[in-house]
């Protein structure tokens, strides 16, 4: 059994998937657009302008993957009651990621030694996806 998120942006998935590159060096795996579906949207499901925009992805980070799309939101995306957790070898890689998924974005706890980790802290990336890094204790 596997459990695996999947984010909604309403809109602005591609630019999301090209953030996650540049800041984790993340690998899209798989990107279908509206237009390259085999069947149409059910009526009012997406605006009638959006056959570029993505249907679904598959986004390797690491060793997990994280699912994505402009699908499914209503309104504007709203990524609340979860974050995403991202857990890295060391405090150097911990802080060069955090930095960088920060950007453009808004820290909720800075990044610092606690008495579980050796580096851990807390955003919302500029998307408003919310993200743990932790470097945990060696030994």
């Amino acid at each position: 059994m596997l459990v695996q998120p999947y984010l909604n942006f309403n809109g602005c998935c591609e630019e999301a998937l090209a953030f996650y590159q540049a800041a984790l060096g993340a690998e899209i795996e798989m990107l279908m657009r509206f237009r390259e579906s085999p069947d149409e949207p059910p009526p009012g499901m997406i605006p009638p302008d959006w056959g570029d925009k993505v249907m679904h992805a598959s986004l390797r980070i690491g060793d997990s993957v994280v699912m994505a799309s402009d699908g499914g939101c209503n309104d504007k995306a709203g990524f609340a009651g979860f974050s995403l957790t991202l857990s890295v070898a060391d405090p150097a890689e911990a802080e060069r990621r955090f930095a960088a998924l920060a950007e453009g974005g808004q820290v909720q706890m800075p990044l610092g030694e606690t008495f579980f980790a050796s580096s851990f802290g807390m955003l919302a990336d500029r998307f408003g996806v919310p993200w743990m890094v932790i470097a945990m204790k060696q030994g």
